[in-house]
């Protein structure tokens, strides 16, 4: 397996940009959760860690193929517009460009951080342009645990988009985060539930106002 720039394989951003066509919930017990909003949600138990993997697809209205990759790989920008984040910056490491990002999480909850690579790359598929973004947690010592902060160790993230063949974008992402610490299963639920479609729709609302961005 090739794996170039942030460990990832082109095997892996070729899956991505398959599913993005075709979704793979055959095979495995995979549950839809949800559907709002044109996009829906399917969650799946990983038996190792008791956390659920999630999956989403559909359509982004409004909101087109250039624009979604260029305000989801905008850091500085997401800072604005994601109320959630307290800190989130990137850092080059050993040739890699390294993101730390710190989550609020509601009192009397402990905040969590990520330490993660990712990569955005071109792809073609049938003549038709797609940008896949995949991200991993990692480990480094540039990037020491923070007292009151839990890290988040295990955290996987694949996104696939294209045009709809309007004004908006198709959507495929997979989701995976092994958040640590004791959280109530009604957060959990509620978060994917409503965090990620409210998160989607905030998204599509950032991407809206980018052009004024300061």
């Amino acid at each position: 397996m090739d794996l170039g720039a942030g460990g990832f394989s082109e095997e892996q951003f070729r899956e991505a940009c398959a599913e993005l066509q075709q979704p793979a919930l055959s095979g495995a017990d995979w549950e839809l959760l949800v559907e709002t909003f044109g996009i829906s949600i399917y969650r799946l138990l990983d038996q190792q860690t008791g956390v659920y993997e999630y999956k989403v697809f559909g359509i982004l209205e409004d909101c087109s193929l250039d624009l979604l990759a260029d305000v989801y790989m905008d850091l500085d920008y997401r800072k604005q517009w994601d109320q959630y984040v307290k800190e989130l910056y990137e850092k080059e490491c050993n040739g890699e460009v390294v993101v730390y990002w710190q989550v609020k999480y509601p009192f009397p909850m402990s905040n969590r951080d990520y330490v993660y690579v990712r990569q955005r790359r071109e792809l073609d598929h049938e003549g038709q342009k797609i940008h896949v973004i995949l991200a991993q947690s990692t480990s480094m010592p540039q990037f020491p645990e923070k007292s009151g902060v839990i890290r988040v160790k295990q955290y996987k993230q694949r996104l696939a988009i294209q045009s709809d063949g309007k004004r908006g974008s198709k959507v495929f992402m997979y989701y995976f985060d092994n958040p640590g610490g004791q959280i109530p299963s009604w957060l959990v639920n509620w978060a994917a539930k409503n965090g990620v479609p409210n998160f989607l729709k905030d998204m599509t609302k950032a991407c809206q106002n980018y052009h004024k961005k300061t």
